[in-house]
C-alpha cells in the first residue's frame, strides 16, 4: 500500500513537473468545480423538511405578524413564502402549533381543517360519507388535543345527529372529551387554558355550542364548568385590590422612613404603620361649575390684582310696553245667577281706568364647565402611627472614660445607661414631616398619631454587654499572654547572658591553665639547656611539642574556635 502509494505521489510529481500552465489552470478549475457541487449539495441536502402549518395562504398581513409572533414566543422556527404560506420543522410542531392558533383565534380566513375529506369517490354513499366526516373530525380533535404540553391523551366522542326538514326537529350536535393530564398541568385551575381549550374544540366541531360540550378529565372533573366563574373573578378582583392596596401602603411607608431616617437611627423610628382605605368601586362623576366672565386679565407687572370679572354678559335684549284704557269688566257667570266675583271687584266694575304694563327680557351668559369623569381606584382615608424611641446613651466614668458597670445585687449588672425622651417639640416637628409626606388631608380624615413610648432593648442591651465584657476579657486575656511572653524572652535573654559569661569565664581558667602549663614546660626546658643537659626527645614526643605549638598558634589566632573544640571534647569525655 506504501510502495502504490510512493508511486502515485511520483507520478503526480511527475506530472505536474512536465505539465504545461494550461493544463494546470484546467486542472484547478475542475477542482474548484468539484468542491462547489460538494458545497451545494450539502446544502441543499442539509435544508430541513418543513410541513405547512395551514393547508391555505395567510393574506391578511396583520395576522401573518400575529401568528408569527405567537410562533416566536413558543420557540418555533417559522418559514414563510411568497405565496402567504406559513411552515414549521416537523408534523408534530405542526399539530400543536395549530391547536395554540385555534384555541385563540388566529387562523386563516380561507382555512378548512377538512378539505382533504371531500375528495370522494364516485362509489361513496352519502352514509359512508357522514360516518367518514364523523371519523375525521374526531380524530383530527383528538390529534390537536394531543399536541398540547399539558395533555397526555385525548377520547373525544361527537354525536352529529341527521339532518331534519324542521329545524325545531333538530337535534343539536354534541360531543364529549375526557383528558389525560400531565402530573404537571395547571389545567384544571387555569380558566384562561380551559376556555382556549373550550373555543379549540368548537372551532374544529361545526354547529357545536359551549351548552352541548362536555370537557372533563380522568377523575370525572368537569373543566369547562364556567357558572362561578362570577364569582371566582370577583374574589380575584377582591385579591388584586387588596394587593394594590398593600403596595400603595408599602410605598407610602418606604417614602416616609426614607425622609424619617435622615434625621434618626432606623431603629428609634422601626415601629410606624401605614394604613389606606381605598375605594376601587368604578364611579362616574358628572359636575357642572358656573364661573364669572373675565373681561379684563391681570397686569402681571402691576403689584395688585386688576383684573375685571362680571357675574354675567347679555347676549340679546327684548323690551315690551303693553298699555291698555278703557272700562273694567267683571264677569258674574250665567244669566239669572249670582255671580261669584269678590265685594271689592263688584264695586269696580263700570269703572273706567287706564293701565301701563312694561316688560323687558334679556338672555345673558355665563362661564360653565360640565365635566364627565369615571374615576376608579379613589384613596380614602390615610391614617398614619410613629413611634420614636428616645436615646439611650451609656454612662462613662469621668476618670479613666471607660463604660460603668451597674453592680446590681442580683449578679445580672451590665453597662450603665441613660435614657433620654423625646421632646414635645421634636414630635410635633415629625408629625408635620409625615403630614407632608402623606399630603395630610383634614377634611378627608386623615390622622397621623407620632408617640414616644419608651422601647425595651433588654435583649439587645445584652447582647451588646456581652460582646463587650468578652471583649474586655479577650483583651486582658491578651495582655496577659503578651507579659508571659515578655517574662519568658527576657529570662531566655538573661539565661543566654549568664551561661555565655560563665561560659567566658571556664574558657579563662583553661587557657590560664595551658598557659601556666606551657609556661613551666618552658621553664623547665631552660633550666635543663642551661644545665648543659642532653635531652634526648622521641619521636612521638617531637610530633606532640609539633602539634602543641600549632594548636598554641591557632589558639591564639582563632581562639572562639578553640574553645569550641575544647568544650566538644569536654562534653564527650
Amino acid at each position: 500500500m506504501n510502495e502504490w502509494l510512493n508511486k502515485m505521489m511520483a507520478k503526480a510529481k511527475d506530472f505536474w513537473k512536465s505539465a504545461s500552465i494550461i493544463k494546470k489552470v484546467i486542472l484547478f478549475a475542475v477542482l474548484a468545480a468539484i468542491v462547489i457541487v460538494i458545497v451545494v449539495t450539502t446544502r441543499v441536502s442539509s435544508a430541513p423538511a418543513t410541513v405547512r402549518l395551514f393547508n391555505a395562504p395567510v393574506k391578511d398581513e396583520t395576522r401573518m405578524e400575529q401568528i408569527l409572533d405567537r410562533l416566536s414566543q413558543e420557540n418555533v422556527q417559522a418559514f414563510t413564502d411568497d405565496n402567504g404560506y406559513v411552515s414549521v420543522i416537523d408534523e408534530k410542531t405542526a399539530r400543536k402549533m395549530r391547536s395554540i392558533l385555534m384555541s385563540e383565534g388566529l387562523t386563516p380566513s380561507a382555512w378548512n381543517p377538512f378539505a382533504d375529506f371531500y375528495n370522494r369517490s364516485w362509489s361513496a354513499t352519502d352514509l359512508e360519507q357522514n360516518v367518514k366526516l364523523k371519523n375525521a373530525i374526531t380524530s383530527r380533535v383528538e390529534q390537536q388535543l394531543e399536541a398540547l404540553d399539558d395533555i397526555a391523551a385525548a377520547n373525544v366522542t361527537i354525536n352529529i345527529p341527521e339532518t331534519k326538514l324542521f329545524t325545531a326537529d333538530q337535534n343539536p350536535v354534541s360531543a364529549s372529551v375526557i383528558l389525560t393530564l400531565l402530573p404537571s398541568s395547571d389545567l384544571p385551575s387555569n380558566k384562561k387554558k380551559q376556555k382556549n381549550l373550550q373555543r379549540l374544540i368548537l372551532t374544529m366541531v361545526e354547529g357545536l355550542k359551549e351548552e352541548n360540550l362536555t370537557i372533563s378529565d380522568t377523575d370525572a372533573h368537569v373543566l369547562n364548568d364556567f357558572e362561578n366563574l362570577d364569582e371566582v373573578t370577583r374574589l380575584s378582583n377582591i385579591e388584586r385590590q387588596q394587593k394594590i392596596r398593600h403596595q400603595e401602603e408599602a410605598k407610602l411607608k418606604a417614602s416616609i422612613l426614607k425622609h424619617l431616617q435622615v434625621l434618626a437611627k432606623e431603629k428609634r423610628i422601626g415601629d410606624l404603620v401605614v394604613n389606606i382605605e381605598m375605594d376601587m368601586s368604578e364611579k362616574s362623576l358628572e359636575s357642572t361649575v358656573y364661573t364669572p366672565i373675565q373681561r379684563k386679565a391681570d397686569n402681571p407687572n402691576t403689584p395688585y390684582d386688576d383684573s375685571d370679572y362680571v357675574d354675567t354678559l347679555p347676549l340679546s335684549q327684548q323690551t315690551v310696553t303693553k298699555e291698555w284704557q278703557g272700562t273694567g269688566y267683571n264677569p258674574e257667570g250665567p244669566a239669572g245667577v249670582e255671580g261669584q266675583t269678590p265685594p271689592v271687584y263688584s264695586d269696580m266694575s263700570n269703572v273706567v281706568g287706564k293701565s301701563v304694563e312694561t316688560g323687558v327680557t334679556q338672555n345673558n351668559v355665563i362661564n360653565t364647565t360640565h365635566t364627565v369623569e369615571t374615576v376608579a381606584p379613589q384613596t380614602g382615608r390615610t391614617s398614619v402611627s410613629l413611634n420614636v424611641d428616645g436615646k439611650w446613651t451609656l454612662l462613662r466614668d469621668p476618670k479613666t472614660h471607660d463604660y460603668i458597670v451597674d453592680d446590681a445585687e442580683d449578679g445580672t449588672g451590665g453597662l450603665k445607661r441613660k435614657y433620654t425622651p423625646v421632646p414635645p417639640e421634636e414630635l410635633a416637628e415629625y408629625k408635620k414631616l409625615v403630614e407632608a409626606a402623606i399630603n395630610y388631608n383634614q377634611l378627608r380624615g386623615d390622622s397621623v398619631q407620632v408617640t414616644n413610648i419608651q422601647v425595651d432593648r433588654s435583649e439587645e442591651f445584652e447582647k451588646f454587654d456581652n460582646e463587650y465584657f468578652q471583649k474586655q476579657q479577650t483583651k486582658r486575656t491578651i495582655l496577659l499572654s503578651l507579659i508571659a511572653v515578655a517574662v519568658v524572652l527576657i529570662g531566655f535573654i538573661l539565661f543566654r547572658i549568664i551561661s555565655k559569661e560563665m561560659e567566658r569565664r571556664r574558657r579563662a581558667r583553661e587557657e590560664e591553665l595551658l598557659r601556666q602549663q606551657q609556661l613551666a614546660r618552658e621553664q623547665a626546658l631552660w633550666e635543663a639547656k642551661d644545665e648543659a643537659q642532653t635531652v634526648t626527645m622521641s619521636v612521638e614526643e617531637s610530633r606532640r611539642a609539633e602539634l602543641q605549638e600549632n594548636a598554641i598558634n591557632m589558639a591564639k589566632e582563632h581562639p572562639e574556635d578553640v574553645a569550641m573544640l575544647i568544650r566538644t571534647w569536654l562534653m564527650e569525655e
